[in-house]
């Protein structure tokens, strides 16, 4: 699966529940639970789209350890994703919610995190001088 950024789902996901299905209200309540402290556990349906999202970014996230050609298609294509979002965030009036703005945050920590240990990954494989000491 190298070469699909797998961030581009959520990003589809919020387009089509935005613009296919008529709309979300990020803030109406998903889950609530009494805790044992007899406060209200809320959750809101942006909340569970921002966990799903750090989910995807834990994938991509393992993801990136796996050095070879297609991670670097991989990366390019994160950084597409993440320019997307951005400028939708930006130009895009249903765009402009929290929890939009937070799916960016991820996006952008998936670049970063991505080319980081690609870089570090690549750093332990070089070897310097003869394999056998001599």
């Amino acid at each position: 699966m190298y070469g699909v950024p797998l961030m581009i789902l959520p990003l589809l996901a919020y387009n089509v529940l935005e613009f296919l299905m008529g709309g979300v209200d990020w803030q109406a309540e998903a889950y609530s639970a009494q805790m044992a402290s007899g406060a209200t556990f809320t959750l809101a349906w942006g909340d569970v789209f921002i966990l799903a999202t750090l989910l995807v970014l834990f994938v991509e996230v393992l993801k990136a350890t796996y050095t070879g050609a297609g991670s670097i298609v991989d990366h390019i294509l994160s950084t597409l994703v993440f320019i997307g979002c951005v400028v939708e965030f930006l130009i895009v009036d249903r765009a402009a919610t929290a929890t939009f703005f937070l799916m960016t945050a991820i996006a952008f920590v998936d670049v970063v995190a991505g080319f980081s240990i690609t870089i570090r990954s690549a750093r332990r494989d070089l070897t310097v001088g003869p394999a056998n000491g001599g």
